[in-house]
């Protein structure tokens, strides 16, 4: 059975203060973010009822509506409630929920000084982004052609659209391969993530992740690490080169959609689903529905 396309579903989003019918929340075709990427957003997930982890997100978010030079015209606490409220009004107790701002139409051009910002958030009910199979197995992840960017030539440090289109072009190009997602390396070639969740690796019972200086420190990658320290697991932030992934013996991947995914081969390296990987993927689980 196909999905519902977004544009065409029942329901509620709330859109600058107001509660809008789903098939009616429209922007139009001259609205500044769909031409020059100008959205900063979130990714959130509810469980039983609960948005995990939901003022770190909202902090983030208002974080990077500030690094691309615009100022959110409502509060923290106006976008914590209206998602808490959003849940609850379309029903929902396990969903994904995306807030998003964006510069309007106002002006068209690359300058958009005077554009309204605006701010709105969906929420749906979505299952975990891999299948249950697919985690369990492993992914398999090609190498990206592209690399993330360096910090002094696009904003690294805001979860902003523009920095997404490579991610689409490189998983699209890996799913044309048969691959679950692609590994992306960064503009030195080292490891720095998937195309939407960070990465880990486990060797002699360590584990060793990218240091974030050039892609988002991730709010999971955050709590899989608390994790992994209440196991008395030691947590290694590094640069970590291609040719080191021979010697890796576990790897997985950690974000909101992704929640915690096991690997089992990126490129020409194979991987075990092993018990560290297991075990902090069954943590993650708990942990998130004891909020």
């Amino acid at each position: 059975m196909a999905a519902l396309p977004y544009d065409d579903r029942d329901g509620w989003i709330w859109m600058d203060g107001t509660y809008v019918p789903w098939r009616e929340c429209n922007v139009h075709i001259l609205t500044h973010a769909l031409h020059y990427a100008g959205a900063a957003f979130e990714g959130q997930r509810a469980y039983n009822g609960k948005i995990f982890k939901l003022a770190e997100h909202t902090d983030r978010l208002f974080r990077s509506a500030n690094i691309l030079g615009y100022e959110i015209p409502f509060t923290k606490d106006d976008i914590n409630n209206a998602c808490d409220e959003l849940l609850v009004k379309n029903g929902f107790t396990d969903a994904y929920c995306r807030p998003v701002v964006w510069r309007g139409s106002e002006m068209m051009g690359v300058s958009a000084q005077q554009n309204t910002i605006h701010a709105a958030i969906a929420v749906w009910e979505w299952p975990s982004y891999f299948s249950p199979e697919a985690r369990l197995r492993g992914l398999r992840l090609d190498i990206s052609e592209w690399r993330r960017p360096a910090p002094d030539t696009a904003p690294t440090d805001a979860k902003a659209s523009g920095l997404y289109m490579i991610c689409t072009m490189s998983k699209h190009a890996a799913e044309a391969k048969g691959y679950d997602d692609a590994l992306m390396y960064d503009y030195r070639g080292q490891v720095a993530e998937a195309t939407g969740a960070n990465i880990f690796f486990v060797k002699d019972g360590e584990l060793h992740t990218p240091t974030p200086d050039c892609f988002l420190d991730g709010i999971t990658r955050r709590t899989v690490m608390g994790l992994a320290r209440k196991r008395n697991i030691n947590v290694i932030e590094r640069v970590i080169m291609p040719d080191e992934l021979a010697g890796f013996e576990q790897a997985f991947l950690t974000g909101t959609a992704a929640e915690v995914t096991p690997l089992s081969e990126i490129g020409p390296w194979n991987f075990e689903v092993g018990e560290i990987t297991k075990s902090l993927m069954y943590d993650y689980d708990e942990a998130v529905r004891a909020v």
